[in-house]
C-alpha cells in the first residue's frame, strides 16, 4: 500500500451479494454519493465518494461497517462485504442479516492483526466452500514479508471470485477514491445520488409473502420491519451521540426500511 499520510489514502468498496436491481433501493436510503455496477453473477459493487473520510474526519472502517451493516440487514440472506484501507491499516468486514459483524485486519505492510477464527466464520456466512476456500483464505492469517495491506485484499478478491465476484476492470482495492470512481464510470456504473423515501418505495414492484426484495408482503415482512425498528432507533440513537455519521446512516437506513416495509405491507393490503 503507497505509504501516502492523510485522509486521502483512505478508500473503500462494498460488495454486495446481490444484483444491481436489488441493491438499489438500499443503496439510495443512504443518501451517499455512490456508484453503482454489476459485479459477477449475483454481485454488485458500491464505489462510494468517500466524504465521511475525506472531509468529515471519520475513520473508514467505522463508516463502512455501518454502511454495510445497513445494506445486509433490510435483505436478509443477502451479505455485503467492505473491503476498507486508509494509510496504516486495511481490513475486510462482512455483514449478513441482524447478525453480528464478522471482520479481518492486516497493518499497511500485511502483518495480519485479527483471529483465524474470523476468516473461518467469514467462509461459512457466505458459504464458500469449507475446504477449498478456507484453505485459500488461510495464507491471508499468517506472516508473509511481499504481501502488504493492498495484496491481502486482493487475495481476498480472489477467493470471492470463486464465487462468482468479477470486479469491472480498474475497480481494485488500495486505489485512491478518485481513480476507482473514474474506473466504474468509464465502466458505465449508475451514479446513485440519494433518492429519497417516496423514490425507494416507488422503485419497488408488488410483492407477496416470501418474495425476494425489501419489502415484501405478509406476517413475514411486518416481522421483519419490527425488527429493523428495533435495531435501528437505538443504532441511530447511538451514531449521533457518537457524532458517528457511518452508524447513525446505518440506524436512519434501517428505520426508513422498517418504517416503509410496514406502511407498504399496510398499504398493499388496503
Amino acid at each position: 500500500m503507497n505509504p501516502t499520510s492523510g485522509p486521502r489514502s483512505a478508500g473503500a468498496l462494498l460488495l454486495c451479494r446481490a444484483e444491481p436491481p436489488a441493491v438499489r433501493p438500499s443503496a439510495q436510503l443512504l443518501r451517499e454519493q455512490l456508484l453503482l455496477a454489476p459485479a459477477g453473477a449475483g454481485w454488485s459493487v458500491l464505489v462510494p465518494e468517500g466524504k465521511p473520510w475525506l472531509h468529515g474526519g471519520e475513520r473508514v472502517e467505522q463508516v463502512v461497517d455501518g454502511w454495510a451493516t445497513a445494506l445486509a440487514v433490510p435483505a436478509a440472506g443477502r451479505p455485503v462485504v467492505a473491503l476498507w484501507w486508509d494509510r496504516d491499516r486495511a481490513g475486510v468486514t462482512l455483514a449478513a442479516g441482524f447478525r453480528r459483524t464478522v471482520g479481518y485486519t492486516w497493518l499497511a505492510d500485511g502483518t495480519p492483526v485479527g483471529e483465524d477464527e474470523a476468516m473461518r466464520t467469514f467462509a461459512a456466512r457466505l458459504a464458500l466452500d469449507p475446504v477449498l476456500d478456507v484453505q485459500a483464505l488461510q495464507p491471508l492469517t499468517e506472516p508473509e514479508p511481499d504481501a502488504d495491506a493492498r495484496a491481502r485484499l486482493v487475495g481476498v478478491v480472489a477467493v470471492l471470485a470463486r464465487a462468482g465476484l468479477a470486479l469491472p476492470t480498474g475497480i481494485v482495492p488500495g486505489e485512491s477514491a478518485e481513480r476507482l470512481r473514474s474506473a466504474a464510470l468509464a465502466r458505465g456504473a449508475e451514479q446513485l445520488e440519494g433518492a429519497g423515501r417516496r423514490d425507494a418505495v416507488r422503485a419497488e414492484p408488488e410483492m407477496t409473502e416470501g418474495a425476494p426484495g425489501p419489502y415484501p408482503r405478509g406476517p413475514g415482512a411486518r416481522v421483519r420491519g419490527g425488527a429493523q425498528l428495533l435495531v435501528g432507533v437505538p443504532l441511530l440513537l447511538w451514531g449521533v451521540a457518537r457524532r458517528s455519521g457511518g452508524w447513525a446512516a446505518a440506524g436512519a437506513l434501517l428505520v426508513a426500511h422498517g418504517a416503509l416495509g410496514l406502511a407498504h405491507d399496510r398499504l398493499r393490503e388496503s
